[in-house]
């Protein structure tokens, strides 16, 4: 049973923080908000959009790791910096440390932009927790499903061993730590159908259509 609890809607941009686990069908949410109208703030599209060439965050990154990351043609070399850092928690954390003020910075810009023209706006983060996001939100909704189900969705999305699944989920916040602190829980253990349908009816229960 979902969480579809009310809540206020008393304002125009309402900031909805959506997030889930690792193939809880997250992206999916995000597509249904999409196909209501509702804006959607990708952080994984932010995130590119930070290191593009010429960007700050660019140039940030080469002070941090050296010019070895880039390509020729001026470009974030993924493969090498993924070389860089795999492996390395010091090199992982500040990488987070040096990325996460533009990051967040564009998040908080298009937050703002949209806020005035919307009356409501979905911020898909997969790290929202661990990233202490939540403070930016009005509500923070939680895309469901049971770890094991997790495993099992992720073992046929990505092919992948059961242990090394397993590996992926539990490096993640869990799951049911993500339902506990959350505001809104959208249950995912039926169909993309049964999940349109929870957020249809949370959107006509809290006025939003």
């Amino acid at each position: 049973m979902s969480n579809m609890s009310e809540i206020k809607n008393t304002q125009v941009g309402f900031v909805l923080g959506l997030t889930g686990g690792i193939a809880t069908g997250k992206s999916t949410a995000a597509a249904i908000f999409q196909q209501y109208g509702f804006p959607v703030i990708d952080a994984d599209q932010v995130a590119r959009a930070v290191v593009e060439p010429d960007t700050p965050g660019l140039q940030a990154l080469v002070q941090a790791f050296g010019k070895e990351i880039l390509q020729q043609d001026g470009r974030l070399d993924r493969a090498k910096l993924g070389q860089l850092i795999f492996g390395s928690v010091t090199a992982r954390e500040q990488l987070n440390q040096v990325l996460d003020p533009f990051i967040r910075g564009k998040i908080t810009e298009e937050i703002i932009e949209k806020k005035v023209k919307y009356p409501l706006i979905v911020v898909d983060i997969p790290l929202l927790f661990e990233g202490q996001y939540d403070t930016q939100m009005d509500a923070v909704a939680v895309v469901y499903i049971p770890e094991s189900q997790q495993i099992e969705r992720l073992m046929v999305r990505n092919q992948l061993s059961k242990k090394d699944a397993e590996q992926r989920v539990k490096s993640q916040l869990s799951i049911e730590e993500k339902k506990r602190r959350a505001d809104i829980v959208f249950d995912n253990r039926q169909t993309k159908e049964d999940l349109s349908a929870e957020i249809k009816k949370w959107l006509l229960l809290n006025r939003f259509l």
